[in-house]
């Protein structure tokens, strides 16, 4: 194929044979890992932006059975799914109860994100009433999640980040959230490189500081964290935390830049994973968890480490448009009818870049069928003018 380059310049790529990775006989033992999926539109409805999300339910869910068959759990209805992004909180709710009820269906590890964005943000009131504002609406999403059986994960909240006046109202809102939860719940910190909006959560911009916040709120309610997922895309402070975490609460590392390394680990721990990169690279994330499984712990890193430039590149900046570069991997291994997202966001990557994605998932032996991969891309690219 001739592919563009950064530069817009066509270079040769050959595309290898695929890879025959192996699916396990159930989910990880040494690691608890979950990918965090994407959603499939209806190909030829109005998904563009501000328009709600109309989503083809059967490509959504035979993607998670996908995953699920390789042993990973899936996060759902997170923001990988677009939350915030296109997928509006009608679509949200379905999300949600179909996802859970599938995972029933065959056992699969489930967990989907509980959060706040069905508050109208130019409304919401400020000081105390807009606190309990956020504290209402994340109960209702808690009790959506837990009512349809999944497991929880509490968001990040845009507008909790918004209404929040210094590091108490976020210890009131979790310590209340924790109190009432049914279950032990997984937190979210995701970082502002994901989300502007999220700036200083944790009420400081110092990540020492948020940190210190966070392991007093998880030690004073250990029992009801399951774990933590750090989305910073920066591996020291997800280690200095780790060690702090009380013993059975998990890190679950958010890392989509560090991550072999992180969950593989070393003399100091390891973390477990919730990652969109997952959803991209799940043969080779569970080949790799299948190896240490078996304790070659040499081989799971080689198997991560080969994905990591992709990884790289999927959330290279602006990191909120990587969902991008998931759901084009999706088409392309032929899970979706069309290259097409929610909101119209599968045009928030450039084709050069895409091209790159193309190349790296190839290099990583992702490309299931390179014979389709490669007429999909160059249909892709025959629209721009481009001879592939």
């Amino acid at each position: 194929m001739r592919l563009p380059d950064a530069s817009g310049a066509l270079v040769e790529h050959e595309l290898r044979e695929p890879v025959r990775w192996t699916r396990p006989d159930g989910p990880p033992a040494s690691r608890r890992a979950y990918a965090a999926a994407h959603v499939v539109p209806r190909a030829l409805a109005d998904n563009v932006p501000g328009a709600p999300a109309d989503v083809d339910w059967d490509a959504t869910l035979a993607y998670r059975h996908e995953i699920w068959s390789h042993g990973l759990g899936v996060a759902d209805a997170m923001d990988t799914a677009q939350r915030g992004m296109g997928l509006d909180w009608a679509a949200v709710r379905e999300l949600v109860r179909r996802s859970a009820a599938e995972a029933a269906s065959v056992g699969g590890l489930v967990a989907c994100g509980a959060g706040t964005d069905q508050l109208d943000l130019a409304a919401l009131p400020s000081g105390h009433a807009g606190v309990r504002a956020v504290l209402d609406a994340y109960r209702e999403q808690v009790e959506l999640v837990a009512g349809a059986g999944a497991g929880v994960v509490l968001m990040a909240s845009r507008a909790l980040a918004r209404v929040a006046e210094g590091p108490q109202d976020y210890l009131d809102v979790y310590g209340t959230l924790l109190d009432e939860a049914p279950a032990p719940v997984v937190l979210h910190w995701l970082g502002p490189m994901f989300d502007p909006a999220l700036a200083g959560y944790w009420g400081s911009d110092d990540v020492a500081t948020a940190s210190d916040l966070v392991a007093g709120l998880v030690a004073d309610r250990a029992a009801k964290v399951d774990g933590i997922k750090m989305s910073l895309l920066d591996a020291a402070p997800e280690r200095a935390l780790r060690p702090r975490l009380p013993e059975g609460v998990r890190m679950y590392t958010g890392d989509d830049f560090n991550y072999p390394e992180l969950v593989v680990g070393d003399e100091g721990g390891h973390s477990d994973a919730l990652l969109g990169i997952f959803a991209a690279i799940y043969p080779a994330a569970s080949e790799a968890l299948q190896a240490l499984d078996a304790g070659d712990d040499a081989r799971a890193l080689a198997l991560l480490e080969s994905t990591q430039e992709l990884g790289r590149h999927v959330f290279a900046a602006p990191t909120s448009s990587y969902k991008t570069g998931i759901a084009f991997l999706s088409w392309v291994n032929g899970h979706q009818p069309a290259f097409a997202m929610v909101g119209g966001m599968h045009a928030a990557r450039s084709l050069p870049h895409l091209a790159r994605t193309l190349v790296l998932a190839d290099e990583a032996g992702l490309l299931r069928d390179p014979a389709l991969a490669a007429a999909r891309v160059r249909a892709l690219l025959a629209v721009a003018g481009v001879e592939a």
